[in-house]
């Protein structure tokens, strides 16, 4: 009863940094990062889906892009900002386990999905001719919703599991959200075992995209190698370079977090790491993509030109009327 009643309470989450002076210097740092990142985020969805030059199979794959980093920004960094602000730094039980499969899901099918984009540039570049086919309405949809059913996996395993195990020491989690390791440390009885199964389950599914990602790209390389074209290189690695730069921070982060043994881990590093995946990637991501894309950059200029024309339309009705 004692160990049903613990499981049941809230916890108390540490934060990023513990015992903080001045969280209001941290709070001003981190809100308008997650404000730029939500918005940026947000521009995106919309610019692939109001611009028809952008309805191609690599923007609606990367429209699932910035609705996962949307999503994911938003369950652990107003927590986070609004236990800044406040002496009420508790997380429900059922809170903390909706945040753990949400995380879960997030990053397990950015995981896949970041391995897809790379089989979608493969075959922009090695078999520019049959990508209609290869990359049509069907096959991206499947494609999507494999993403999203792929890290739902995830979520539905660890989280109950998780979950499960007795919480009968302290409730204060070191972390500024509900990371499964951050509260594992918490249970009163060895969860080894399951870290270890933990820790096979995440190398095994990040050999997947990662096989996916170094599979096209080899490929990529020796098609670019063969090409007489400089243009033709050159539009090659433009089409290329921003998801690689997606790739290696997003698959950085998730390196150490999922693949570097436990003697390389300490509370401080990993919440630092997290922070890094958790506030930065997510405004990284459609920042990188929009500098070095013309397309995204081109239809943002004539979503703001319309807006400012029918502003002035606006206002040269208002004016006659008056």
């Amino acid at each position: 009863m004692e160990t049903n009643a613990q499981n049941t309470s809230d916890f108390i989450l540490l934060g990023l940094i513990t015992n903080l002076a001045y969280p209001g210097i941290l709070f001003a740092v981190i809100f308008p990062i997650f404000v730029v990142a939500v918005t940026a985020n947000l521009v995106m969805i919309l610019l692939i889906h109001v611009d028809t030059h952008l309805h191609t199979p690599m923007y609606f794959l990367l429209s699932q892009l910035s609705i996962m980093d949307t999503v994911y920004i938003c369950i652990t960094v107003p927590k986070m900002l609004q236990d800044l602000i406040s002496t009420q730094k508790t997380i429900s039980f059922l809170g903390c386990a909706f945040q753990i499969f949400l995380y879960l899901t997030l990053i397990g099918g950015e995981f896949f999905l970041l391995g897809l984009m790379a089989y979608d540039r493969y075959v922009a570049v090695c078999n520019p001719l049959r990508y209609p086919v290869l990359m049509n309405r069907k096959i991206c949809l499947f494609m999507v919703l494999g993403s999203w059913v792929g890290g739902s996996l995830d979520g539905f395993m660890l989280t109950p599991v998780t979950m499960s195990f007795p919480y009968c020491r302290s409730r204060k989690i070191n972390h500024f959200f509900c990371e499964i390791p951050a509260v594992l440390r918490l249970s009163c009885i060895d969860t080894s075992l399951y870290e270890t199964l933990m820790y096979a389950c995440c190398v095994l599914m990040l050999l997947i995209p990662i096989s996916i990602i170094s599979v096209s790209y080899t490929r990529i390389l020796v098609t670019v190698h063969r090409m007489s074209s400089a243009e033709g290189r050159r539009k090659a690695f433009a089409t290329c370079s921003s998801h690689i730069m997606v790739v290696s921070i997003f698959y950085g982060a998730a390196f150490y977090t999922n693949v570097l043994p436990h003697s390389y881990h300490t509370p401080e590093k990993d919440k630092l790491v997290s922070a890094f995946y958790t506030i930065l990637t997510p405004m990284l991501n459609p920042v990188i993509y929009s500098l070095r894309n013309k397309d995204v950059g081109t239809a943002l200029r004539k979503v703001l030109g319309r807006f400012a024309s029918s502003q002035r339309i606006r206002a040269g009705d208002g004016g006659r009327k008056s």
